[in-house]
């Protein structure tokens, strides 16, 4: 049966752009960067405390798995801010708040209190949005 999650896709309008935020402003590792047969970059990027997961920043191109209009589509759905791509864990959301905002991270929603802790909402560069989580029961672990 499946035992763990390695790896999760996220859209993004342009791979080296992308790799130079998550990398540069959220401090992930590159994990992979290869071109591959036909010209396709296969990029992966994850969080420094999480070898086990990468984040594969796919571009929506036409080809092998999209036509023109479905390429189309799925980039005005990323640009357009559409598409939600995940929850990143932190410790302190306050302080990752202020050094990622330093860093040119925009933020849809500053830190707020939440029932289950304190979150906000950032965009990467491609429009992807994200939740930034603190969790005070995780606090120590």
């Amino acid at each position: 049966m499946i035992s763990k999650m390695s790896h999760a896709a996220i859209f993004v309008l342009d791979q080296q752009a992308a790799l130079e935020f998550y990398r540069d402003k959220l401090g992930f590792e590159v994990r992979t960067d290869a071109t591959m047969d036909g010209g396709f970059r296969w990029l992966t990027v994850g969080p420094k405390d999480q070898p086990g997961f990468e984040i594969i920043l796919m571009e929506p191109n036409p080809g092998f798995m999209f036509d023109e209009a479905t390429a189309n589509q799925i980039r005005e759905l990323v640009q357009g801010g559409k598409l939600g791509a995940g929850v990143f864990d932190t410790p302190n959301c306050r302080a990752a708040y202020e050094e990622l905002k330093a860093k040119g991270v925009e933020f849809i929603s500053p830190p707020e209190e939440q029932s289950w802790g304190i979150g906000a909402v950032f965009k990467d560069n491609s429009g992807n949005w994200f939740s930034l989580s603190e969790h005070p029961e995780d606090e120590g672990k």
